[in-house]
């Protein structure tokens, strides 16, 4: 997942640590100036060491919830951290407010004699439970601001991989009606119509068919293997037919995984590149080979197909960029991609996902 900057996320943490516990002590402050034997150079001492002694007291949680990455937990998952911990922040609040306090009356009032054990047996019981209660806020508004800050990610996340899939979608769907594609289909299917009228009817069948999927099936982010490698059959057996003889494929999965889900066209942009950028441009044609399988966990596809790489068209391919991008953003870095030239006459691309 992304991160806020941390130059950015750092600084409003300072802003709101200095401002929060400047409120706080500054109420303490004017609360005083009705007692008797108020002195403004002892409140502003007061002031500027409350700030500075429960900044460094709240912040050594947050490096300690960072370290142990408490903020990426689930509100469920932090209720059994955060109520320990506020308890814990109100004693350690406890001991360094009553020493703070003790050592000041010590320091500037010749008639204080009490002992620290005295003083805190006498003030711990209610220094302690306000302390309980600005622990509690600050633990509440601290972890409230990242669980917030994590679903505006989420929700950014989401709407680019919404607007993404909706991009490959378009895409897929001006591949499939780019007048060059209609028109090699079409004269595939008249050519059949008297040579074969059983071809030509299946190849009418396949023309609709992709073209349905590129433009009513595009809801799904998230579809069964089975489903994309259909979507992958009828895209090829329609080439196969204006290719003829000049194009080879084959189609390997295994059966246990036909129900796991993949990102909606990914196949099928794989195989479209390979037929595009590989079949198309040999004069001879070739051959193509889908392969799925599960390997070390994960989910590995895998499209092999005679050519040579394009390296221009890796690093600036619309549809593998899209790829690249709606992967990242599904998985969060979880998934890989590679393009290589595997031999000087083939090129495989490969997709490894977690098997969810």
């Amino acid at each position: 997942m992304k991160q806020l900057g941390k130059g950015n996320h750092n600084s409003l943490y300072w802003k709101c640590q200095l401002i929060g516990w400047s409120i706080a002590s500054l109420y303490w402050l004017l609360s005083g100036v009705t007692f008797p034997g108020f002195s403004w150079s002892f409140a502003i001492l007061q002031f500027i060491t409350d700030v500075v002694i429960y900044i460094l007291l709240t912040d050594l949680y947050r490096r300690l919830a960072i370290k142990c990455n408490l903020i990426s937990l689930s509100p469920s998952g932090l209720l059994k951290w955060v109520i320990p911990a506020m308890f814990i922040l109100a004693l350690l609040y406890t001991g360094v407010t009553t020493l703070k306090l003790y050592l000041f009356k010590s320091w500037f009032d010749p008639q204080f004699t009490q002992t620290y054990t005295g003083y805190f047996r006498q003030n711990a019981e209610l220094i302690f439970v306000g302390g309980a209660r600005l622990m509690s806020i600050w633990l509440l508004a601290y972890h409230l601001y990242h669980y917030a800050q994590r679903e505006i990610i989420v929700s950014r996340e989401n709407a680019k991989l919404e607007l993404i899939s909706r991009e490959t979608q378009l895409n897929n769907l001006s591949n499939q009606l780019n007048p060059h594609f209609l028109f090699n289909s079409l004269n595939s299917i008249k050519a059949l119509i008297d040579e074969s009228p059983v071809s030509a009817r299946r190849a009418v069948d396949l023309l609709s068919d992709v073209l349905r999927a590129g433009l009513y099936n595009g809801s799904a982010h998230l579809i069964p293997i089975e489903e994309e490698l259909d979507i992958v059959r009828d895209y090829l057996e329609l080439e196969k037919m204006r290719f003829e003889e000049r194009l080879c494929y084959k189609i390997e999965s295994s059966g246990d995984l036909l129900n796991v889900s993949v990102p909606r066209l990914c196949i099928q942009t794989l195989t479209e590149n390979a037929v595009k950028h590989g079949i198309a441009k040999r004069k001879g044609g070739g051959a193509i080979s889908v392969c799925v399988k599960s390997k070390a966990g994960n989910l590995e596809i895998a499209v092999q197909n005679s050519g040579v790489l394009d390296e221009q068209l890796q690093n600036i391919g619309l549809g593998l960029k899209n790829l690249r991008e709606r992967l990242f953003l599904k998985y969060q870095g979880r998934a890989s991609f590679s393009i290589v030239q595997e031999t000087p006459g083939d090129v495989l691309t490969v997709i490894n996902i977690p098997i969810t």
